[in-house]
């Protein structure tokens, strides 16, 4: 059964820096789009950052680029988010998300695995 399990969210203050980690059981890790959306309150869920995992191409969101990098560690079937520079309007739930094949990365509908997600909050 295919399963996604995040961590590393947390608490931190403007500026500072925090490693999210994405863990897929269930997959092959291959012929996958890996994806991190957000969600912070009232607001629609977002694309954040995906990575093919064929040929490991970044895709990012205008609003993290040279902020947040996306990487994929196959031997642990592990995709990471390295956030810096945080600021307060990062603020969500960050969920990860799995997609057979790239359909269009930022669109939540396009994915069909989904992780509970996890928070981050980032004070001003």
């Amino acid at each position: 059964e295919a399963q996604i399990v995040e961590s590393g969210g947390g608490l931190v203050q403007a500026g500072g820096s925090l490693r999210l980690s994405c863990t897929l059981s269930g997959f092959s890790f291959d012929d996958w789009a890996i994806a991190w959306f957000r969600q912070a309150p009232g607001k629609e869920r977002e694309g954040v950052s995906c990575i093919n995992l064929d040929d490991s191409y970044p895709y990012y969101a205008d609003f993290v680029k040279g902020r947040f990098t996306i990487s994929a560690d196959s031997a642990k079937k592990t995709v990471f988010l390295q956030m810096t520079n945080l600021k307060p309007e990062d603020t969500a739930v960050y969920f990860c998300a799995a997609q057979d094949g790239l359909g269009p990365w930022d669109r939540p509908h396009e994915y069909t695995y989904w992780g509970r997600g996890t928070q981050v909050t980032v004070s001003s």
